[in-house]
């Protein structure tokens, strides 16, 4: 499993419910890594997608309410989802929100897809900081790259001590 994120030099992913920054080279990059895989994701990232599911992907979401999503399979638990992903190969799973869930499920997690954004803005939703983690080393690092007055890099991190799911 593989997780794939656009942070902040805080690690900040999100205010108001929505992301802070607006990168289509991102959501470009975010769509070529996961066409055609598996999207894990909760049930507050499902409803702000702008078409749900996502399209081309199988989309499972993980809640803790009694709620069906349409065109997605839902899962309570991560026991059900350990049992859900036995279907697929682990190297076509990736985790894309929210914080909770990257949180939750990114010590699990292979590899992490990281869009380093190098700027801070006020942000009240933020996800680990795996570089302050041991177990979390540069494996990648795209050049850096700017659009819409903002500098990043696409990075991919190892985890060197996954987690069994």
């Amino acid at each position: 499993m593989n997780f794939i994120v656009a942070v902040d030099e805080n690690y900040a992913i999100g205010r108001d419910g929505d992301l802070i920054y607006s990168l289509p080279s991102d959501l470009a990059y975010f769509k070529k890594i996961t066409n055609g895989k598996v999207v894990v994701m909760g049930d507050k990232t499902y409803l702000s997608l702008p078409k749900h599911p996502l399209p081309n992907r199988t989309n499972i979401v993980m809640t803790l309410s009694d709620n069906e999503f349409q065109g997605a399979i839902t899962v309570r638990s991560l026991e059900e989802l350990k049992v859900e992903l036995e279907k697929y190969d682990t190297n076509d799973v990736f985790v894309i929100g929210g914080a909770s869930i990257y949180n939750l499920l990114m010590d699990y997690c292979d590899q992490a897809y990281i869009t380093k954004i190098r700027a801070r803005e006020p942000a009240d939703t933020f996800i680990n900081n795996i570089e302050k983690k041991g177990n979390w080393k540069l494996a990648s690092e795209s050049e850096m790259m700017t659009e819409n007055g903002l500098d990043f890099s696409f990075c991919v991190f190892e985890n060197e001590d996954v987690r069994e799911l």
